[in-house]
C-alpha cells in the first residue's frame, strides 16, 4: 500500500531525492541570520574605521530617534547587535524555533511573525522608556524580541515538545516547550521590575505577546495543522476541525490524510512537505510497518 509507492520507500543514505527534516538549506531564517552577521560586521567597521559617524543613532531604537521621526528604528534595530554574544545566542534561537515555523507557517506568515514580534517588542521598551527615562532610556538593538516571538509561537503550537536546553552553555536541561515560555515570560517581567541592566527585557515580553497573539488570533482557524494548544492560553474547541473523526481506520487515515500529501510530492517532490506532512507520514508509515 504505502510502501508500494516508490517515494515512500525509505532511501538509501546519501539519496538526493530525501531531504532531512533540518537539512540545513536555503530558506528565509538562513538569510535573516547572514543578514544578522553581516549588519554586525558592519557595525564593527563603523565603529573602527568612522567612530564619528551617526550609523548607530540612526539605526539602533530609542525614545528620542522615534521622536525625531526615525520610525524605520523599529526594523533596524532587529538586525543589529550589541556584541558577538549578544549576535550568537539571537541567531541560535532563531534557528532552533525559525527553520519549523517556517515551514509550518509558510514563508510569508513565517516573515510576518518575525517582524510584527520585533517592532511590538521594541514599541513595548519604547513604552518602558517613556514611563521610566531615567532606568530604561538608552537605544535598544538586537533581534531578541524576534526570538522570543517565535518562543511564544512554537510553545503554542507544539506546547508538549520536548527541549534540551544548555545552561551556560555547559548543563543540559530538559523541559518542554510550555514551561520554556512561561519561564522566559517570568524572567522578563523580573527584569523589568527589579531592573535588570543592559538586557530589553520589556521587548523580550512584548516579542512573547505578539507571538502569543499571532498564534491565537491571526492563525485562528488553521488548528488541524496545530499539534495542540498551551493550557492557559486554549484555542477555542470551535476553532478546531469539527469533522475530524476520534478514531479513522487505516484506510481513512490513507484517503484522508496521507494521499493528500503523496500527491502533493508528485507534484511538487518531498523538500515541499511541512514539518507536519513529514510527521504525518512518519506516523502512516509507522501503522502500516506495525500491521
Amino acid at each position: 500500500m504505502l510502501e508500494d509507492r516508490d517515494y515512500m520507500r525509505q532511501p538509501e543514505f546519501g539519496d538526493a531525492r530525501w531531504t532531512p527534516r533540518f537539512q540545513l538549506r536555503w530558506s528565509w531564517t538562513v538569510l535573516l541570520l547572514s543578514v544578522y552577521v553581516i549588519v554586525f560586521v558592519a557595525e564593527l567597521a563603523a565603529a573602527k574605521f568612522a567612530p564619528h559617524s551617526h550609523f548607530f543613532s540612526y539605526l539602533a531604537l530609542s525614545k528620542e530617534g522615534l521622536e525625531r521621526g526615525y520610525v524605520w528604528q523599529l526594523v533596524t534595530y532587529q538586525f543589529m547587535h550589541a556584541g558577538w554574544l549578544h549576535l550568537l545566542l539571537n541567531c541560535w534561537a532563531i534557528f532552533i524555533f525559525g527553520r519549523e515555523l517556517e515551514a509550518l507557517l509558510g514563508e510569508r506568515k513565517f516573515l510576518a511573525l518575525m517582524f510584527s514580534s520585533g517592532i511590538v517588542g521594541g514599541i513595548f521598551q519604547v513604552l518602558v522608556a517613556l514611563l521610566w527615562p531615567d532606568l530604561f532610556g538608552g537605544a535598544v538593538v538586537g533581534a531578541s524580541a524576534c526570538a522570543f516571538g517565535l518562543v511564544a509561537a512554537f510553545a503554542l503550537i507544539f506546547p508538549e515538545r520536548e527541549l534540551t536546553m544548555l545552561v551556560f552553555f555547559v548543563i543540559p536541561v530538559n523541559l518542554r516547550a510550555k514551561t520554556l515560555l512561561l519561564v522566559s515570560a517570568v524572567l522578563a517581567v523580573t527584569g523589568i521590575v527589579f531592573l535588570w541592566d543592559n538586557v530589553a527585557n520589556a521587548a523580550h515580553l512584548g516579542g512573547m505577546a505578539m507571538g502569543w497573539f499571532f498564534v491565537q488570533r491571526i492563525m485562528r482557524g488553521r488548528g488541524a495543522r496545530l499539534e495542540g494548544a498551551f493550557p492557559i492560553f486554549p484555542i477555542r474547541e470551535t476553532d478546531q476541525s469539527p469533522s475530524r473523526p476520534v478514531e479513522k481506520t487505516p484506510a481513512e487515515i490513507v484517503a484522508d490524510e496521507v494521499d493528500p500529501i503523496l500527491d502533493k510530492i508528485s507534484a511538487h517532490g518531498i523538500q515541499s512537505l511541512t514539518a507536519r506532512e513529514r510527521e504525518i507520514l512518519e506516523s502512516a508509515r509507522r501503522r502500516m510497518a506495525g500491521r
